[in-house]
């Protein structure tokens, strides 16, 4: 039985005439392409805002279109005409809209009014900005404790918000910060903090102009941070090595066609990325970097002993690593057959990726959530890193380590706070600036959230925009934890299942957009500022005319909680809230390297906080660098389902047409996927293994041993060039199937990329 590869409709290359017919189709979907289309030539530009998509760099010498096709997406999405105001709420109840897809709920619109759910009716209600502070400060006062109460932060906060909403639960007495940083790079932050002192990457954009090899793990630049490719193949056009590590054959990171590039268009061109592609079972990239790091010794070996000299960085080694010969130790101890059962590559394979890492006089690791969900992330990371400090890849220009953020400002909102385990520095600033004791006691995560919620110990969700109850894992035990406190808060810009999960007492609170204008009381223009994933904080300020006159920012309406929760006698939240410079101010007095903050922020492009890890120099408890000699799993998900019959390891993942649980079509291109989401990808032997047809629909039921029910019911299957026994599907329709009982050693991230599944008839078949 023939099984295709992969639909006839799939693109060729990434980018090109389909990305420009993508954003004719959202600009034209939003019923404001005129006013769209300017704010895209806004985008990421010094005198504009920053693109509310993803948290890629942007370059020193920009140029007028600083954006990408999923960047005109998360524009679209914001700016549309489209409203869902009060009466749209007296038309559907709660309960009916709790059936309407996460699509359809969000493409009614903006939100216009602040609204609190009314149990009697089923419905939200019309309500004001006074009457919803004062009952959300009494409520959060007449908890028992602080600590019951969960305040929630999604990536696309500013720096002034985030730096605001930690002030504000601080001074209240907890620091329960559950956020998404938890579900995406916590094992980044964890892994580097422990292999170089610092939890974020060590590279700036124009490192990638200079590096001669640049090894790109377990991400999809293609649909995840698009601009991401055109850096990507101007190195490879430079002669640069692209090597990728995926399991799933991704369009975007073999060819791409530049829309920027007229002759290239007219052509109707494209240029490859990947000079190597290699596709590892799910949870195989340490094991992986295992085996490079094993040919890179032989072959050093062999050149010592022809007397040559050492193709390692001896003298790096020496004075800025430890822990080098323990981990030269885990490595030969490591065999080559353990190598490539676990990451389902060949030794052959594994010694040429270390050709081409050790011909590079310049190496760039890059890396997302393809590595870090799964249970062995922190050791995974570790060992990328172990690999590039070899050679002494850290702290030159065109080298380093470089996780790939996903939300906008998530790396800059963990800068200004938003930790569940704040620094002691952190907390004495603050008692020192504000003059209220600060509570010291480590709060919760994100996992951690939902089981004080589902015991009890938690009462209280107040969440600075995201969607909770989608984008974290087992939805139904999610939406449960949810629906039973007394009190929830959800700040947005559009309704989604988060808001149908109410509480006792609900609220509902619309705030303006990162393109909208943010005026204060006296009518001067505000702007925000954001972190990217290179450590470059910049301005941000809106040109677009507010969705309703309700909406207030988001500092306006913490400030406006916290006012009515602590008061204001250490804090002039109101002070704050009409003039970001204040705040701006105050961060520079409590958190390091924003000396000069507002004046900084405010020339082109910004500035770039201090990396001491880019200067070669670690502030860890040695002093140094630090090796990791962490043994290989004793064996990962895919290992495991090899052993159990009729099991296959799940990846959740994004398609083309989203982002995070954000839905803008039901279209994936590079995968071949049109006007559907409930489709999961397989090998095409594996669908000939258990004579399955392309298009034949199936449950995906979990195998969790914990006594909890999974299943993801009437999916469509579809052949794609991915390994055998691995599974793919979209979240956030298969969180359902992550178990919150496993989780990242030492991270504590949902592994969404290792989930055990069986496959069955549906059941109403």
């Amino acid at each position: 039985m023939d099984h295709p590869v992969a639909s006839p409709k799939r693109s060729s290359a990434a980018g090109g005439w389909g990305a420009l017919k993508s954003c004719g189709k959202h600009l034209l979907g939003s019923r404001a392409p005129l006013s769209g289309a300017r704010a895209m030539l806004k985008a990421n530009q010094p005198d504009g805002f920053d693109c509310p998509g993803c948290a890629w760099g942007d370059p020193a010498h920009g140029s007028s279109f600083e954006f990408c096709e999923n960047g005109v997406k998360a524009v679209s999405w914001e700016a549309t005409d489209k409203r869902t105001p009060p009466k749209f709420f007296a038309r559907h109840t709660v309960t009916e809209l709790r059936g309407w897809t996460d699509y359809a709920l969000e493409g009614e619109g903006r939100l216009t009014h602040p609204m609190r759910y009314d149990a009697a009716s089923d419905r939200y209600v019309v309500t004001t900005w006074d009457a919803a502070f004062a009952e959300i400060g009494a409520t959060l006062r007449g908890l028992d404790h602080p600590d019951q109460a969960e305040f929630y932060t999604s990536g696309r906060a500013s720096n002034e918000a985030a730096y605001l909403y930690q002030l504000f639960a601080r001074h209240y007495g907890t620091n329960n910060f559950p956020d998404c940083s938890n579900m995406c790079h916590e094992a980044s932050g964890i892994a580097l903090q422990a292999a170089i002192g610092v939890g974020k990457g060590t590279v700036l954009l124009e490192d990638f102009e200079k590096a001669d090899a640049i090894f790109v793990v377990g991400q999809n630049p293609g649909t995840n941070h698009p601009r991401m490719l055109g850096d990507l193949r101007r190195a490879a056009q430079r002669g640069a090595k692209v090597v990728v590590f995926n399991p799933v054959r991704e369009r975007g990171l073999e060819r791409f066609a530049d829309p920027q590039n007229t002759v290239e268009m007219l052509r109707g061109a494209s240029a490859p990325v990947a000079s190597h592609y290699y596709q590892p079972r799910l949870g195989g990239d340490m094991a992986a970097f295992r085996g490079i790091a094993k040919a890179v010794f032989a072959a050093d070996d062999a050149a010592r002993a022809a007397g040559k000299p050492s193709l390692l960085d001896r003298t790096f080694l020496r004075n800025h690593t430890a822990d080098y010969e323990a981990y030269r130790a885990a490595v030969d101890a490591t065999g080559w057959d353990t190598i490539e059962d676990q990451s389902g590559l060949t030794r052959a394979d594994l010694e040429v990726a270390a050709e081409v890492y050790l011909a590079a006089d310049k190496v760039i690791c890059t890396w997302a959530m393809g590595v870090t969900q799964h249970r062995h992330s922190v050791a995974t990371i570790r060992e990328l890193a172990n690999v590039m400090l070899l050679r002494g890849h850290v702290g030159r220009p065109g080298t380093g380590l470089c996780p790939v953020r996903g939300h906008s400002n998530v790396q800059g909102d963990r800068t200004v706070g938003i930790n569940e385990k704040p620094p002691a520095a952190l907390l004495d600033a603050l008692e020192h600036e504000f003059g209220f004791t600060a509570p010291r006691t480590h709060g919760h995560n994100v996992l951690a959230a939902i089981r004080a919620m589902l015991d009890g110990s938690s009462k209280a969700f107040i969440g600075l925009g995201g969607n909770f109850a989608r984008a974290t894992p087992d939805t139904t035990l999610v939406a449960k934890a949810l629906a039973s406190c007394e009190l929830t808060v959800h700040i947005a810009t559009k309704l989604n299942h988060s808001h149908l999960v109410p509480g006792r007492v609900a609220y509902l609170l619309p705030c303006l957009g990162r393109t909208e204008i943010d005026r204060n009381s006296k009518g001067k223009t505000q702007i925000v500022t954001v972190e990217d994933s290179m450590s470059m904080v910049h301005g941000s300020g809106g040109i677009n005319k507010p969705a309703s006159a309700e909406l207030r920012s988001e500092i306006g309406i913490i400030a406006g909680m916290a006012a009515a929760t602590v008061g204001s006698e250490r804090v002039d939240w109101a002070a704050l809230s009409d003039d970001y410079d204040r705040i701006r101010d105050l961060i520079e007095r409590t958190i390091p390297g924003f000396t000069g903050y507002n004046l900084r922020v405010r020339r082109p492009r910004g500035f770039m906080l201090r990396n001491l890890a880019a200067e070669r120099s670690f502030e860890t408890p040695t002093g140094r660098a630090n090796f990791s000699a962490d043994p290989l799993p004793e064996a990962t998900e895919h290992q495991q389902a090899k052993r159990a019959a009729d099991t296959f390891v799940l990846q959740t993942f994004r398609s083309h047409d989203q982002y995070n649980t954000t839905i803008y079509g039901l279209d994936d291109r590079y995968r071949g996927v049109y006007g559907e989401r409930r489709v999961v990808f397989a090998h095409p032997d594996d669908l000939a293994e258990i004579r399955a047809r392309t298009g034949d629909r199936v449950d995906i039921v979990g195998t969790h041993a914990d006594g909890v029910t999974r299943v993801a019911e009437d999916f469509r299957m579809v052949p794609f060039d991915m390994p055998r026994g691995s599974l793919a599907g979209y979240y956030p329709e298969l969180n359902v199937l992550v178990p919150l009982s496993t989780f990242g050693e030492g991270s504590d991230t949902p592994t969404s990329k290792s989930v055990l599944v069986r496959l069955r008839a549906p059941a109403a078949a």
